[in-house]
This record gives structure tokens, C-alpha cells and sequence, in this order.
């Protein structure tokens, strides 16, 4: 276990931000802002998947999806390679995961970015060039271990890192900045950032990782969270939702929900209501929940998060998330990497 409980509390508090993000959201994923509101209003708790619901028809309430599994898959894969993850065991672990969810029956299976470079491997090409065409926010919604596991004193450094855990799938300056920015903001948060500060951590993150990878157009992440992030509070409160979906978008597309999920972070309002917010608003609503979750987490710790929440969500998934956090702290801390 770490030495410094109240960062061990902001990372656990990470982690779980992540899942109950995703968890409040599985029930709306890909539904749009008018489907939601018909079939379940606004989400204020964990609610079972309607029979309207594509990918989780019939899952429970308080379950997770793809998110959680996948960042938890990077944390195992960070702790148990040292700090590094290896470009072909990754692939492998993620159609291993992927199979293991169509055995089940389920329609959340593997984004598409991830599951085109992952095929692309598997095919035969190198691991450098998979990634190339990986806009999506694949990269970004499994990210959180990478940030909880990287300090945030040097930019440059970090984005390195976010480019190590996401150019297998998401080697393009967008799919990267994406991933970025809620690495830098998990990062901060876990060094005991404000929200604001996290924030400003994610916009030079996102700037620096466009940069990154191979251009592909899309509107700049960074400019886009700058700008989102003073218009949204001077939008009415009962509007928000409907003008996040509109004017910032929240499909898979890293530009929309990530800017999407950081817009929602930086609100002055309590992190539950904005999870629930995240669920209500339509689109990728698990991932946007997930991302949102991770940052908020991470600046406040659990406290944040209703106990009847925490309790739930251990219940339901059977995770043990406090496992993994001491295993990213020790990362971070240079006590569990290896050379």
C-alpha cells in the first residue's frame, strides 16, 4: 500500500468515478437525447437497460461495460509489465476480451477504431502502423490508469506515456489528444488539483498530444475544451443537455465526447449530478459518464461518491479496484517499474 492515504483516496476515488460513470450511463449508450427522455426521463440513480436498449439489452442496473473492463485491462497490463504494456499482448488480451463478451451474448464489443487496428495486427502489420486511422474515444475511455500511474510534472512526458498505452489503436493526433487530456486531468487530480487545475492540465495536454501520432482533420480538442468550458456555465442549467448534444456533439468521435466529458467536469456542481447529467444527455453517454467520472474522482477522491453507489457497484461488477490503485501508486512512485 501506499504512503499518503489521501492519495491513495483520489486514486481509488478514480477508479471508481470511472465505473460509475459508465455504469449510470449503460443504459442510454447510443440512444439519442429524445429516446432517453422517453424511456427513462433523466437518470438520477443505476437503472436497468430499457427494452429500447441496442448493445445492453436486458443488463442489469449498475452494471459496466466496455469502459471499465478496458481500463481495468490497462491497469493489469501497466502493473504487471512494470509500467510498460507490450503493443502485441495488448491486441491479444483485447480479442481475447472481446470473444469472451460474444460467448456472453453481448453487443458491447470492441469500438471501431480499436477493432479495425486490432484486426489490422492479427493480419500482419506492424504494430507502428495499426493505430494509424484511430480517431475515436477508445483510447481516452481507458486511459485513467495511465494518468493515475504518470505524475503530471512534465507534459511531455506524460503525453509519451498516453502515446505508449494508445498508438496500437489510436495513433492519430486526435485519437491521442483525446486520450490526453483525461490522462493529464486524472494526473493533476491525483497530485491534489483543483477542478479548474485539472482542467487546465487536460487543454495543454490535448495540445500537446495533437501533435502526436498521424493528422487526420477534426476540430482541435484543446481549443474545443477551452472554449466549452466558459460557454457551457453561461448556458441555463435546464439547456445544458440539449446544447451539449447539439453544439458539442457527444458521439464516439474524440472532438465531441471528450470535450463533452471535460466540459461536464469543469461545472461548479456536485459529481454525482453530473454523472447523472453524462447518462441523461445522449450519445455515448457510458463513455462520456466514464471519462467525466475519472476526472472528478480524481480531484475529489471517494468521499464524492454515495456509499450506496460504491456498495453497489462492488456488488454487481466484483471488482477490486483498491487493488489496482495501490498497484498504479507504486508506478507512479517508481517502486513498481521496471526497467
Amino acid at each position: 500500500m501506499t504512503g499518503d492515504p489521501a492519495r491513495r483516496d483520489r486514486a481509488l476515488g478514480s477508479l471508481t468515478g470511472l465505473a460509475i460513470g459508465d455504469a449510470l450511463g449503460m443504459p442510454t449508450q447510443s440512444m439519442s437525447l429524445r429516446e432517453i427522455r422517453a424511456d427513462y426521463g433523466r437518470i438520477t440513480d443505476f437503472v436497468d437497460a430499457s427494452p429500447n436498449q441496442r448493445i445492453a439489452h436486458g443488463m442489469r442496473a449498475a452494471t459496466v461495460t466496455d469502459d471499465t473492463e478496458q481500463a481495468i485491462l490497462v491497469a493489469r497490463l501497466l502493473i504487471d509489465g512494470g509500467g510498460h504494456i507490450d503493443p502485441r499482448e495488448f491486441a491479444d488480451r483485447l480479442v481475447e476480451w472481446e470473444r469472451a463478451m460474444e460467448a456472453r451474448g453481448s453487443l458491447d464489443l470492441l469500438g471501431p477504431s480499436t477493432k479495425a487496428a486490432v484486426g489490422r495486427i492479427l493480419r500482419g502489420v506492424p504494430v507502428s502502423e495499426a493505430g494509424s486511422g484511430g480517431t475515436t474515444n477508445g483510447a481516452a475511455m481507458r486511459i485513467a490508469p495511465v494518468g493515475i500511474a504518470t505524475p503530471p510534472g512534465d507534459t511531455s512526458s506524460l503525453v509519451d506515456a498516453v502515446v505508449a498505452a494508445s498508438s496500437v489503436t489510436h495513433n492519430t493526433g486526435l485519437g491521442i489528444a483525446g486520450a490526453a487530456a483525461v490522462a493529464a486531468a486524472v494526473s493533476a487530480g491525483i497530485d491534489g488539483a483543483s477542478r479548474e487545475e485539472a482542467v487546465d492540465a487536460a487543454v495543454e495536454a490535448a495540445r500537446e498530444g495533437a501533435g502526436r501520432g498521424v493528422w487526420v482533420a477534426g476540430g482541435d480538442i484543446a481549443a474545443r475544451i477551452e472554449w466549452a468550458r466558459s460557454w457551457l456555465p453561461r448556458v441555463p442549467a435546464e439547456a445544458r443537455l440539449e446544447a451539449l448534444f447539439d453544439v458539442v456533439g457527444t458521439s464516439v468521435a474524440s472532438q465531441e465526447s471528450v470535450v463533452a466529458a471535460v466540459a461536464l467536469a469543469s461545472l461548479d456542481q456536485d459529481p454525482w449530478t453530473t454523472l447523472g447529467q453524462a447518462a441523461s444527455v445522449g450519445g455515448d453517454t457510458d463513455t462520456i459518464g466514464a471519462m467525466a467520472g475519472a476526472i472528478l474522482g480524481a480531484v475529489f477522491g471517494t468521499a464524492v461518491w454515495p456509499g450506496a453507489a460504491v456498495t453497489r457497484i462492488d456488488r454487481v461488477n466484483g471488482f477490486d479496484l483498491a487493488a489496482l490503485a495501490d498497484g498504479l501508486l507504486e508506478l507512479r512512485d517508481g517502486s513498481g517499474v521496471r526497467e
